[in-house]
């Protein structure tokens, strides 16, 4: 009987993985599931940036915030705090945030999680080599082992992954020091709560920091260079998150764009072009990432790159070298850790001759972790009124749900987009608490193919937020015959 750890191959091939992020983590898996010799060379450790300062450090901290949120609230749902005085008497209690003891537990959780993933590399046979890698030719890896460059190890494989990822793109007139100017890699040293954040950008970075932050407590300065928060995203999910975030007491310039950003006595000054000044004590910069890719022999190997510095690669993840492949956000492709992860395993498949499925952009599930959570998938609103997709779009307020009601949600919606004339899900878009679960049966209806009737025939419990979704789909019906 054969055995996982045999190679199902005539020959036993083997894999070199360069990053160790959530792609290059899925493709070294993969690549021993299949019974490769695997090789998986990481600097920082497995995980990469996503999992040790990116993404699951960020989402620790935003899940703290919505704790924050939930305990402020809940008056509104008729539970009261309070503590007694000295004379008996009830005193209402302020939410305190231990920034430090927050910023201590997300890193622990950060460090358990890239531990874990390392275990389970090695259980599965993978060999791991901690250094600083680049290529030598398109079928060789150069490590260097020591502190000093001084010690170095050769890697030979029958294919080469890239999963270099990026870092936070830093700008000469707004230089990162690390205590008042900060990347969002290092928000995590701060010790207390800043008394005025001015987070630069206005992008899903910087949207969700400033969502975080304001609900934890801090005043927060949003500068956004464009005419709405998230250019680019869905303007009615825009418009919600633009109305909580100035409830909340958020203020957002727009259309202000940061010329630059220097340290004053006691803060930070941040000049726009229009002459005005904002000043706060630290400023957040969430100007969007660059690329891994500077000099670790990418181009020395004949593998093409774009003019922003990231990998061209194609549906399967693969290069213009045919037995190199790149994966995650060093890529022209998609920026998700959830993408990186899929195009990892794709680019294994591939390379090993498994099945595969091509990646299809319009597929991709996107999640925006602010409060409320923002999630998308497959065709916007956007691209039927630019005539990129024939459809028809319908939107149904999340207050109006029974659950929602029950919760005090009065902020969201649901809106789905289906093809004319078949009723096909193309597309929708979730703004809700947890949007991130509830797309799920929009994501497996556009996978699928599924039609606005064959979704509102699923049963989904009541009361719940997902019979929105139902509620949606059904008064669609006729969208065959519009």
């Amino acid at each position: 009987m054969e055995t996982m750890s045999q190679t199902p191959f005539a020959n036993r091939q083997s894999v070199a993985v360069l990053g160790g992020g959530p792609g290059g983590y899925e493709a070294a898996l993969a690549a021993a599931q299949l019974g490769a010799e695997v090789t998986l060379v990481e600097r920082v450790g497995v995980g990469g940036s996503a999992v040790l300062t990116d993404v699951v450090p960020s989402k620790s901290l935003i899940a703290t915030a919505d704790a924050a949120v939930a305990i402020s609230e809940a008056s509104d749902l008729g539970v009261q705090f309070y503590a007694k005085g000295a004379n008996g008497k009830p005193l209402k209690p302020e939410i305190a945030i231990n920034l430090a003891a927050v910023n201590k537990r997300l890193l622990a959780l950060a460090g358990q999680q890239s531990e874990d993933m390392r275990s389970t590399l090695l259980e599965a046979g993978v060999r791991i080599l901690s250094g600083h890698g680049r290529l030598e030719g398109p079928n060789a890896i150069v490590v260097s082992t020591s502190p000093g460059g001084t010690d170095f190890d050769r890697v030979e494989a029958d294919t080469v992954v890239v999963s270099v990822g990026a870092s936070p793109r830093e700008l000469d007139s707004a230089k990162p020091d690390g205590t008042r100017i900060l990347t969002w890699t290092q928000l995590y040293d701060m010790k207390q709560l800043p008394e005025h954040l001015i987070v630069v950008g206005s992008g899903v970075t910087g949207a969700e920091f400033a969502s975080a932050y304001m609900n934890l407590g801090a005043k927060v300065t949003l500068v956004s260079s464009r005419d709405q928060v998230l250019p680019g995203e869905d303007k009615d999910a825009a418009k919600v998150l633009e109305k909580v975030f100035k409830r909340g007491g958020m203020q957002v310039l727009s259309k202000a764009r940061a010329e630059k950003v220097e340290r004053t006595e006691d803060g930070v000054k941040v000049s726009l072009v229009d002459g005005r000044t904002v000043e706060g004590s630290h400023c957040l910069m969430a100007v969007g990432s660059v690329p891994n890719t500077h000099d670790i022999g990418l181009e020395e190997a004949g593998v093409e790159l774009t003019e922003s510095g990231h990998v061209r690669v194609n549906r399967v993840a693969r290069t213009s070298v045919p037995n190199v492949y790149a994966v995650g956000d060093c890529t022209n492709f998609f920026p998700l850790a959830s993408v990186a992860s899929m195009q990892g395993r794709t680019a294994v498949f591939h390379a090993l001759g498994d099945i595969v499925i091509p990646l299809e952009q319009r597929k991709i599930t996107a999640n925006i972790f602010t409060a409320p959570e923002i999630a998308t998938v497959g065709h916007s609103e956007q691209d039927v009124e630019n005539g990129l997709a024939d459809g028809i779009v319908h939107k149904l307020p999340l207050a109006a749900n029974p659950r929602a009601k029950m919760m005090g949600i009065k902020d969201g919606f649901v809106k789905i987009i289906a093809r004319k004339g078949s009723g096909t899900v193309i597309g929708g878009v979730i703004v809700a608490p947890k949007a991130s679960e509830l797309i799920y049966p929009l994501a497996v209806a556009v996978e699928r193919r599924l039609t606005v009737d064959q979704v509102s025939r699923v049963f989904a419990a009541y009361p719940s937020l997902s019979t929105s979704i139902t509620d949606a789909s059904r008064a669609m019906h006729l969208v065959n015959i519009s």
